[in-house]
């Protein structure tokens, strides 16, 4: 099926040719990928997208390519697929009750192939490269976004550069981005910094930028939305909570939604709750104060995955609020640790930067924003294992100087060799 479709700034609203080689618009807004639905049957899509629900291997297998129709129009030698997506959708259980809430549920991106939600985006940016005959891919990266570059790179045979924030990285993420093969460069800075620079290297070297500015990675991200709803059998929830970093995921939330409803593949339009890090929190403060938007210079949170001051995409993800009638959230360093540790006692479990979906829906409940029965569900973005000296830390209580205190520790026993030991640490 062949859909038009252009570059549209967000800001001037100025458009450009699809196949035009740009991230900005000259006024310096970002871009978005438009289509002309007018003349789209959207219950043929859906139908189509049923079809292809649990096919065994090919391109649409993949829990992103089953969606093609609204990600990219690229021939299949062109497309870059680790059979991403196809992730889990869980009842929250006992997180739940802790958070008050009676239906919520948790779609777990920590299980894609390299860990994180950013495989959704990195197959369609790692395709529009290919279409665009790239050699080399760069990106400035808080960990989850340079491991998947390097893997995506690697299966299609193109280099990898990755700008990150020294010291600021998770061992688990910088693993995978060594493991993967890219070229891991760490600049003296915070990631807004390393974002700077990306952007100037990729201008003069001529290398396909792929960080979340590139339009075509929230093409990919919208893949989440989508298998949602065809998840709960296009039962749309009253909510949706993620966590707010670089802000590409709600912002390409947002416009999966807004695809839908023009459709008609949906009549109901979700809420959706923005949180961030109470430490790096720019569209918190513009949400709840009414000012202009402004960066928070020295971004400071345990989850690394959203400590970002300056986030690119923050006018498609105020976007999304606005259109949904939805809210932004703050949650605190301890808020997000005691969430992770109720989150991850369900046997859920994911990266601290996830727990802020938990953190941010008990939140939003105790205020009397989301229903105690309303049907809520949190996206949780990446794999508990990107992070395990948070995990460790918390639970051997040794966050004192994060100010974060290990409420509901599990802390490991240190015990002799004994059956008697063994007993007295099981109270038996």
């Amino acid at each position: 099926m062949k859909i038009e479709s252009y570059l549209q700034c967000v800001r001037c609203g100025k458009t450009y040719d699809i196949g035009e080689l740009r991230y900005n618009c000259d006024c310096g807004g970002i871009l978005d990928v438009k289509r002309d639905l007018s003349q789209v049957d959207g219950e043929f899509l859906k139908a189509l997208w049923e079809q292809r629900w649990g096919m065994k291997r090919g391109i649409e297998s993949s829990g992103v390519w089953r969606y093609r129709e609204l990600i990219l129009d690229a021939p299949d030698d062109k497309i870059v697929t680790r059979q991403e997506g196809n992730t889990r959708l869980y009842a929250a259980g006992s997180a739940g009750t802790w958070a008050g809430l009676s239906n919520l549920y948790f779609k777990h991106e920590g299980e894609n192939p390299t860990g994180s939600f950013k495989d959704r985006g990195m197959t369609c940016g790692a395709s529009a490269a290919k279409l665009f005959n790239a050699k080399t891919v760069a990106c400035a990266s808080t960990g989850n976004t340079s491991a998947s570059m390097a893997s995506y790179a690697a299966v299609s045979g193109m280099k990898s550069v990755i700008f990150i924030p020294e010291g600021k990285i998770a061992y688990g993420k910088l693993a995978q981005a060594l493991a993967y093969g890219g070229i891991t460069l760490q600049i003296e800075g915070n990631f807004d910094d390393a974002m700077t620079l990306v952007q100037q290297v990729c201008k003069e070297l001529g290398i396909y930028l792929l960080n979340s500015i590139n339009p075509f990675r929230i093409e990919g991200q919208k893949a989440i939305t989508f298998e949602i709803l065809q998840q709960l059998d296009w039962q749309v929830p009253d909510w949706f909570v993620i966590p707010g970093g670089n802000l590409g995921n709600s912002s390409a939330m947002g416009k999966a939604l807004m695809e839908l409803h023009e459709l008609g593949i949906i009549t109901k339009i979700p809420k959706i709750a923005v949180i961030q890090a109470s430490g790096a929190n720019p569209l918190y403060t513009m949400w709840t104060e009414h000012t202009p938007y402004q960066a928070v210079k020295n971004p400071e949170t345990i989850a690394t995955a959203i400590k970002i001051g300056n986030p690119v995409s923050w006018e498609k993800s105020l976007r999304a609020v606005e259109w949904s009638k939805g809210t932004v959230e703050q949650v605190t360093e301890q808020e997000i640790m005691d969430a992770k540790a109720k989150l991850d006692a369900a046997g859920i479990g994911a990266e601290p930067a996830s727990c802020c979906s938990l953190a941010g829906a008990k939140k939003l409940a105790d205020k009397g924003v989301i229903g105690k029965d309303e049907t809520v569900v949190g996206i949780l973005t990446g794999n508990i294992l990107k992070d395990p000296d948070a995990v460790i830390g918390y639970h051997k209580d040794t966050l004192g100087d994060k100010g974060i205190r290990g409420t509901f520790a599990n802390r490991p026993q240190q015990i002799p060799p004994t059956l008697e030991a063994v007993k007295k640490a099981l109270g038996v």
